[in-house]
């Protein structure tokens, strides 16, 4: 026999008729008739179209509660059921990327892996994984090696630049650089 899914407020999702439409709960999806493979699909769509903003649209949204009633992290995580360190990342994402500047072929992951860097350097990491096909995982390891080589460029040219001075050992004329 079916398990018969219930919910305190479910959702529907409708698009022509009861055919189809899908309940939703915090746990559950379940459509209200047969789907053909079209419907499937629609639906597949509208699910990820949520899971890839639902990061943003707590980071926004605590971002507002932040600016209009001050720091309430531990309300916001009873209200949301995040943890307050999480519901922190996603805000600090989320002010780091106005809207129009937020990939919609990119993930909220592929977003936070440069949202500490300036804003230039955050556009061209975000193009260079879009072109590039590049995972989050994959621009971490960009952004860290860009670090690494930025760091190596900066040190190289602090040698360069630095005036060497030279200490002459009395005893034997041994010459040592400080």
């Amino acid at each position: 026999m079916p398990q018969v899914l219930t919910s305190t407020a479910p959702t529907t999702v409708p698009r022509h008729g009861q055919r189809d439409r899908a309940t939703v709960s915090a746990v559950a999806w379940a459509p209200a008739a047969d789907l053909d493979c079209a419907q499937w699909i629609v639906h597949g769509e509208r699910l990820g179209s949520i899971g890839r903003g639902v990061a943003w649209w707590i980071g926004d949204w605590m971002n507002y509660g932040n600016a209009k009633f001050g720091e309430k992290y531990s309300r916001a995580a009873r209200i949301t059921g995040y943890d307050p360190q999480t519901l922190m990342n996603m805000a600090y994402v989320a002010s780091r990327f106005a809207p129009d500047r937020r990939r919609a072929a990119l993930s909220w992951s592929h977003h936070s892996e440069v949202s500490a860097l300036d804003a230039a350097d955050q556009d061209d990491l975000l193009t260079f994984a879009e072109e590039t096909k590049l995972s989050a995982r994959g621009l971490r390891e960009e952004v860290r090696a860009r670090g690494r080589r930025s760091a190596n460029r900066t040190k190289t040219h602090a040698e360069e630049q630095a005036p060497v001075d030279v200490v002459v050992c009395p005893n034997c004329g041994c010459q040592l650089n400080s």
